[in-house]
């Protein structure tokens, strides 16, 4: 049975204490209607969250299935890989260059010559110690002062030369790519020389 004014005044309470009870009834209806319809939106919003949950893990499923992922990022790691291989690989081959440009100085080749005569040595054929320096470098400057004997300056002169390139019994000092065909290292070298003294003008 609702509570009602002519419920209250049938039980014979006085007129005043049935407004005082039916507001305060009022009162307790309308903090239990808010308090329901709190309830009702923290439910919907509980019943949204785990159905976006639910969607999320759905998904998660999926891409564990799909190898294209996996595939793209090892693609990517290779790349970066290969990349910071060959940052370093110039970094090392720099080193090793200034320090055979520092060794070829040593054993006195001429300085304007000094690049040249690098750039015919592989330098995936020097070794580096751990601080940076040339391994077996003594042995390595007794083959280079054969080598290259005419780059060597002596008695303060900048190294020997002649007004015509010095060739191989009157031969035509030979091309770069015919230079690269000579399989003896010391032959090759000899060959380069001349090379060198011809795109120098002899000096």
């Amino acid at each position: 049975m609702a509570l009602s004014r002519k419920f209250l005044t049938a039980l014979g309470i006085e007129a005043d204490k049935v407004d005082e009870i039916i507001n305060a009834h009022s009162e307790t209806v309308e903090a239990l209607k808010a308090e329901r319809d709190s309830f009702k939106a923290d439910a919907e919003k509980y019943t949204q969250a785990q159905a976006d949950l639910d969607e999320a893990n759905a998904k998660l499923k999926e891409y564990a299935k799909d190898d294209s992922f996996k595939v793209k990022y090892e693609a990517l790691k290779e790349d970066y890989d290969k990349y910071k291989a060959g940052i370093e690989k110039e970094k090392t081959n720099a080193t090793k260059a200034t320090a055979y440009k520092a060794l070829l100085k040593s054993i006195g080749i001429s300085e304007k010559r000094i690049d040249a005569v690098a750039r015919l040595q592989s330098l995936d054929e020097i070794t580096l110690d751990k601080d940076g320096n040339i391994e077996g470098a003594e042995e390595l400057k007794k083959s280079l002062k054969e080598d290259w004997a005419d780059f060597i300056v002596k008695e303060g002169k900048e190294g020997a030369g002649t007004a015509t390139p010095p060739d191989d019994g009157g031969n035509k000092v030979m091309s770069k790519e015919d230079i690269m065909k000579i399989k003896d290292d010391t032959e090759r070298q000899k060959a380069w020389a001349q090379y060198i003294q011809q795109q120098n003008g002899g000096n």
